[in-house]
């Protein structure tokens, strides 16, 4: 086993959700200091460790999403591929610390800016104002091998709530779920044909005429694809099993929502999902996740999507025709910005992580990711860096399916070197 793949195998062991990284955020402080660098943190709990005279700054985010068991990591690997048992794995982004320990053990002479809380709106990368010494950045949160990353999507959550009451019901009441989808970054992943949760459930009641809804919950995290969704309904017809749906009936008289039916048409309604390509670098282009509703007993209804653009007009768009269907039906719907797109650029530094890219692949791409990278921030902090990124293979990050190809890392860091080798001091 690698040093990399041992120093990741530590960090799965320190919980790091988002908002509840502290522990690794002190391991990490002094990992640096006991290897010679000099550290600066912030209030955000961003990190800047640093030695020598670097013109080369790496940067990685430290908090994971945290599905399944997570942060009980228990990893294993298969085919050369490493898991987590029923959790997400945590290499997007602990791949690249594990990187940057090993770095710092060789005593490199570089930056490393690792920034807090990316996986819940790019916070740490919004507030960093370290003062950089590097020319160059390279961000080491890309997840295909190969690929020269030079542009990414930009995002805006929305959070609609309205205020329902609760009637007598009739019928029969059923729980009804959807439990245990593949589930995604809803970023990467929204172009892969994965389920939603909440569509597979409301399609099925929509199917079956239900309009009688006692409550609604579902969805995990604003940025991962549904998994799980269970409603608890009142229908005079009978209800059953059908593909991905379990349906089982249950005691009890709970009231049901008023409006209940003009929710279940509104997921109906919801086009969750790509909504347009790009046909430049074959990626979406626009695209939103319906990604959590819950229900409270004093018949509160909250939604929560996330929203994706290449652009800011694109940005805008999708966004503002989400607020309009949630204002159709009855929602008052709020937009935060969470990071803006980051702008393709091929610039001298690209190319030279392309060329490296090439030596040691045998192949190159410049590519964009339709997901929110902290380069787009951070390159409008500091307009004077040269920005690019790039990282191992990793598929479904934000899932219990999150896995890492350890060749795929092995690789990745000697293309790291050999940057490092040509500008790094």
């Amino acid at each position: 086993m690698s040093n990399i793949i041992e120093h990741f195998e530590v960090l799965a062991q320190i919980p790091h959700c988002s908002k509840m990284a502290d522990r690794l955020f002190e391991f990490l402080v002094e990992f640096a200091k006991s290897r010679g660098y000099g550290v600066q943190t912030d209030q955000a709990k961003n990190i800047l460790i640093a030695k020598g005279n670097p013109s080369l700054c790496l940067q990685a985010h430290y908090d994971m999403v945290c599905i399944g068991r997570a942060p009980a990591i228990e990893t294993y690997i298969e085919k050369g591929w490493m898991k987590a048992k029923e959790a997400s794995l945590g290499a997007d982004n602990g791949m690249a610390i594990a990187m940057m320990m090993e770095l710092m053990d060789r005593g490199e002479s570089l930056e490393f800016l690792i920034t807090s809380d990316e996986e819940i709106g790019l916070i740490g990368a919004n507030a960093v104002a370290f003062n950089l010494q590097s020319k160059y950045m390279l961000n080491l949160d890309s997840e295909e091998e190969a690929e020269v990353c030079i542009g990414c999507a930009g995002g805006i959550d929305i959070t609609a709530v309205f205020r329902d009451a609760y009637i007598e019901s009739r019928g029969k009441c059923y729980e009804v779920s959807v439990k245990s989808l593949p589930g995604g970054h809803s970023g990467v992943d929204i172009d892969k044909g994965i389920p939603s949760a909440i569509k597979v459930l409301g399609a099925y009641l929509h199917e079956e005429g239900v309009v009688q809804l006692a409550g609604f919950h579902a969805g995990e995290r604003r940025n991962s694809i549904p998994a799980n969704a269970l409603a608890i309904v009142y229908s005079e017809k009978t209800l059953e099993n059908k593909g991905d749906v379990n349906v089982r009936e249950v005691e009890g008289a709970p009231k049901i929502l008023k409006t209940g039916a003009r929710l279940l048409e509104f997921i109906h309604r919801f086009k969750h999902g790509v909504h347009r390509q790009n046909k430049e670098f074959g990626i979406p282009d626009t695209s939103i996740n319906l990604a959590l509703i819950h229900t409270d007993e004093k018949g509160g209804i909250q939604i929560e999507a996330s929203a994706r653009a290449m652009s800011a007009k694109g940005l805008k768009e999708i966004s503002h025709e989400a607020v309009q269907l949630f204002e159709s039906y009855g929602f008052d719907a709020k937009l935060e910005e969470k990071y803006p797109s980051w702008k393709p650029e091929v610039s001298e530094f690209t190319k030279l992580v392309g060329k490296e890219m090439q030596s040691v692949f045998g192949k190159a791409k410049m590519m964009a990711i339709h997901a929110g990278l902290e380069c787009g921030v951070i390159a409008k902090k500091y307009p004077h860096i040269k920005f690019a990124s790039m990282g191992p293979t990793i598929r479904y990050p934000h899932s219990t399916r999150e896995t890492v190809n350890l060749k795929s890392v092995e690789n990745t860091f000697k293309v790291l070197l050999e940057i490092i080798d040509k500008v790094g001091n």
